[in-house]
């Protein structure tokens, strides 16, 4: 080593103490002095090597060089206890802190806020976090966040068992990743994933809040770099934790405390509250009887309840089907959830229900102020009734006249239904229907007919529809909405009339029509397809359900108007022709072989010239294309007549 090595290496080592002997020269040197003066100034752990550095470099002997090597590492010994006793005392410290927070509990957030800082300053994370579980929601969301720069990652609401946060509150045990995204023992998902990406994270540990034997939420310390946390900086969080879940567990009985003085003041204003209940039920018996003599309309019965009752009233028809139908059997109004239903109704029929919301502690005087409402509105729907019988008539002869062809001019046409506010340049869908169940007598069976035309009168009006009594049963002509398909159509308003009419009605729909104001016979022969899928379901045993031609797999063919050969042959076997046109196989050609040899293997691989293998393996493909039960009779049935169709549809070349 040169000399100016050497002079280096002496320079890095501290001075001699007074009576220590100097480090250079030939004078006899103890090592011991030059490590307490570096554990008295508390030099960095690189500083410890210089005297061997110094020992070797002026060729001491090997026995002295060994000497200060044991000196060295005895004095390293001490300087990590002495940094373990101080990073304790500093532990203990902030414990003792958070401890006397928590004694003085005012703010929850402050000392749960006040817990996340130290946790993260006392094991130097770049992030601290602490989540707490929702009950209500039942899922986990970030309470305090410390040192974060994200807005998603501080706004992340996690499902319970997703992320490291998952896995900590399933096992109730701390877990720790060296990297977040290699980590395979939890659910990653994409939001969890994207918030940390943002945040930046890579080495993170939980530790969980226990209140008794429950998870209530998880503490997280986070760095943006890959790092290996110690069993005691483990531990160390454990204890913020604990601390944690008591500050939270506090806080929960002050609430509780506020609550029971909350309720003694509640029973106070209760008393209060019977008599403006009292007084609420005169002024309402005021309003209401106003309202029927001036012919006042429904909403303004719910408006006047709103006001009296303090919640928000509205009619609808579609309430809930089982409370409904309990509040008009009982005559009562019935609470469902946080809503109270009253039943309009008048006679057998069921007109609707009015339905008060904001309101879930409904007293006695108040319910019975909800069910008055609900009779004079049934009074009011009954006084209008005349008036939308007219209207429902006019949009029945409209409709008769298209299904008859009467009227042909489409001018005149498109202005009648524009009165009716229909749209007969749309694509409508028309749908026969028809009440289901034995009727007692002649008279029960016309009024079964009579409310399914009253109620598909109303559905066709709220559509900008048009509805008509034909049949035995009702037909109706109802847009198509964006997304809809004839069948859906078919099968919702099945169900609207079943409920409204309180017994099973049989739908058929045909397929999209348009332009029917320039071609006015297209709706006669839709609606002929719609009676064949009406038939067709009642064949079926399927009675009370809604179907179009497209449900009835190869027997829609036949009911259709138009028959569409290619849109049957794509639902039953486009998978495998499309796989074949991509791949280039022969799975097409395969099933004609399967099918034509009797479903024998043995006998279609020598049809094929292939080995029984290789067909097993397309088989199998098969399988996977269009499902497990392809080989069923009835689907076997359609995919040897959809074979049969793509066959005579194919270009010669490729039969």
């Amino acid at each position: 080593m040169s000399r100016d090595h050497v002079q280096s290496a002496r320079r890095l080592v501290p001075a001699p103490a007074a009576g220590v002997p100097d480090l250079g020269g030939e004078a006899p040197w103890d090592a011991e002095p030059a490590y307490l003066e570096l554990l008295a100034r508390g030099a960095s752990a690189e500083a410890y090597e210089q005297p061997v550095l110094l020992a070797r470099a002026e060729n001491r002997p090997p026995e002295r060089i060994a000497a200060v090597e044991r000196a060295k590492l005895l004095a390293l010994r001490v300087r990590t206890e002495l940094e373990g006793r101080r990073r304790r005392e500093a532990e203990l410290s902030a414990l003792f802190e958070t401890a006397h927070d928590l004694a003085g509990l005012r703010d929850v957030d402050a000392v749960l806020q006040a817990i996340v800082q130290r946790a993260r300053s006392l094991l130097g994370t770049d992030v601290a976090y602490l989540s707490l579980n929702d009950p209500d929601r039942g899922d986990t969301y970030m309470r305090v966040t410390e040192g974060s720069v994200a807005a998603r990652f501080q706004q992340l609401r996690l499902g319970m068992g997703e992320g490291l946060g998952g896995l900590v509150a399933q096992t109730a045990r701390p877990y720790v990743t060296d990297d977040y995204f290699k980590d395979d023992r939890f659910e990653h998902t994409l939001t969890i994933d994207a918030g940390v990406r943002d945040e930046g994270l890579v080495a993170i540990v939980g530790v969980p809040l226990m209140l008794g034997p429950h998870v209530i939420g998880v503490l997280f310390a986070a760095d943006r770099r890959a790092r290996v946390f110690e069993r005691e900086q483990i531990a160390l969080l454990g204890s913020f934790a604990a601390l944690a879940a008591s500050a939270i567990d506090t806080a929960n009985l002050l609430t509780e405390t506020r609550s029971a003085m909350a309720g003694l003041e509640r029973a106070n204003e209760i008393i209060k509250d019977h008599s403006a209940a009292i007084e609420r039920a005169s002024d309402i018996h005021d309003r209401l009887a106003e309202l029927v003599l001036r012919g006042g309309q429904v909403h303004d019965v719910a408006a006047a309840v709103s006001q009296v009752l303090g919640g928000t009233v509205e009619f609808t028809d579609t309430a809930d089907p089982r409370s409904l139908e309990t509040s008009r059997t009982e005559g009562h109004a019935v609470r469902h959830g946080g809503d109270w239903i009253a039943a309009v109704a008048a006679g057998g029929e069921l007109l609707g229900a009015l339905v008060l919301r904001g309101r879930p502690g409904l007293d006695p005087v108040d319910q019975r102020t909800l069910e008055r409402a609900a009779m004079v509105t049934s009074l009011l729907l009954l006084a209008g009734r005349s008036a939308a019988e007219a209207e429902q008539r006019v949009r029945g002869e409209l409709l008769d006249d298209l299904l008859d062809a009467r009227d042909r001019e489409p001018r005149h046409l498109r202005e009648r239904a524009a009165r009716l506010h229909a749209d007969l340049d749309a694509t409508h869908v028309v749908l026969a229907a028809r009440p289901e169940g034995p009727a007692a007598d002649a008279e029960e069976a016309a009024a079964a007919r009579r409310r399914l035309w009253s109620a598909a009168s109303r559905l066709a009006t709220a559509r900008h529809g048009l509805a008509a009594a034909r049949d035995g049963g009702t037909v109706l002509l109802l847009p198509l909405e964006p997304g809809d398909t004839a069948a859906d159509v078919a099968r919702r308003t099945a169900r609207h009339l079943g409920a409204a009419v309180r017994r099973p009605v049989t739908v058929g729909a045909s397929a999209p029509v348009a332009g029917l104001a320039s071609r006015p016979d297209t709706v006669a022969g839709a609606y002929a397809e719609g009676r064949r899928c009406l038939d067709a379901l009642d064949l079926l045993g399927r009675g009370g359900d809604g179907a179009a031609a497209e449900d009835f797999g190869f027997l829609g063919l036949l009911l259709a108007g138009e028959r569409d050969v290619n849109g049957f042959v794509t639902r039953t076997i486009g998978p495998v022709v499309a796989y074949d046109r991509r791949r280039g196989t022969e799975l097409v050609r395969t099933l004609d072989a399967y099918f034509a040899c009797g479903t024998s293997p043995a006998r279609t691989k020598d049809e094929l010239h292939v080995h029984v293998n290789t067909v097993a393996q397309r088989l199998e493909r098969v399988a996977r294309l269009l499902g497990d039960d392809w080989q069923s009779p009835a689907r076997a049935l359609e995919i040897q007549l959809a074979l049969r169709l793509h066959r005579l549809g194919a270009p010669p070349e490729r039969r």
